[in-house]
């Protein structure tokens, strides 16, 4: 059995920085079939585990509180994912967030891969499944397709090179988060604000890009969902992110700093990070061989 602690952390000035605490925010809607097999593949020693509840009706926050009696559980005060990462970021504690889906498409066994990037130097890291090592079997040709036009997009307008701006499995450092300026606050409604849907990836990642920070693409596989139904709508959501993008190009949101660079993940030359980019079955029962973690302070 491989051991479950493979990840060497470089040491690097600051405590944060040897042994980042990493906290993982997961925005739920009734996904409480696919926690098990969520919560069974975290890296053991994260420092906290946020779920943001939507008003389920289903036994989504039973179920994650019956898997991990320590997880935190917040009620999203709107509608819409981005509402909901907007209000896990503003509970969590950790050096690291991490947003990872509920759905079973992203492998939480890639976290330390990013952290480690992070820890490698970057300020936010970007999940990307079009880079070598990544890839999906759930991405259709016609959202592919409009993906890459969406990414030309972006790069246009705010002279970055990403290659993958709407998926949304990424990792950053807690300093970033001024700079993403996510209301969380006001009293509970049902209104949706710009910001609290589908866009917010794209808010994100233009955001960092407008505040100059060094970003770091880390490959990743993204697997079908396993269980329900997506809400994603190819010609609703892309119109959305379009609109984002002109919306971020204008609206003076985020902060200047040194030019902003993205680059592959160091530390996916690694051999053993070349190894953990092979796509691994999604049975919980094979987590023990496969599961890295990090240290928490």
């Amino acid at each position: 059995m491989r051991s479950r602690h493979v990840l060497g952390l470089h040491q690097e000035s600051g405590q944060a920085r040897q042994h980042p605490r990493v906290s993982v925010v997961i925005p739920t809607y009734n996904e409480a079939k696919n926690l098990p097999h969520v919560f069974a593949l975290l890296p053991e020693d994260v420092h906290e585990v946020i779920v943001v509840d939507g008003r389920s009706v289903d036994d989504t926050v039973p179920t994650a509180r019956a898997l991990r009696p320590d997880v935190k559980i917040v009620m999203q005060n709107r509608i819409g994912k981005g509402n909901a990462m907007a209000c896990g970021f503003a509970a969590a504690t950790g050096d690291i967030l991490v947003m990872l889906d509920a759905d079973g498409s992203a492998d939480p066994r890639e976290i330390p891969r990013f952290v480690a990037a992070l820890v490698d130097g970057a300020d936010f890291a970007k999940g990307t499944r079009f880079a070598n090592g990544g890839g999906s079997s759930d991405i259709t040709r016609m959202r592919a397709w409009g993906n890459r036009q969406l990414n030309r997009a972006a790069n246009v307008l705010f002279g970055t090179r990403y290659t993958d701006l709407c998926y949304g499995y990424n990792a950053f450092w807690r300093h970033c988060l001024p700079h993403l300026e996510l209301e969380a606050g006001g009293r509970p409604q049902e209104e949706r604000l710009w910001g609290d849907g589908f866009e917010i990836e794209t808010l994100i990642n233009t955001r960092v890009a407008k505040a100059k920070l060094r970003i770091v693409e880390v490959p990743s596989f993204e697997f079908e969902r396993i269980h329900g139904q997506s809400n994603l709508n190819t010609w609703r959501d892309g119109m959305r992110v379009l609109r984002a993008l002109a919306v971020e190009r204008v609206n003076g949101k985020g902060r200047a700093g040194t030019p902003a660079t993205i680059t592959a993940a160091a530390t996916a030359a690694t051999a053993a990070s070349a190894a953990a980019l092979t796509p691994q079955p999604r049975t919980p029962a094979d987590s023990d061989a496969e599961v890295v973690a990090f240290r928490s302070a």
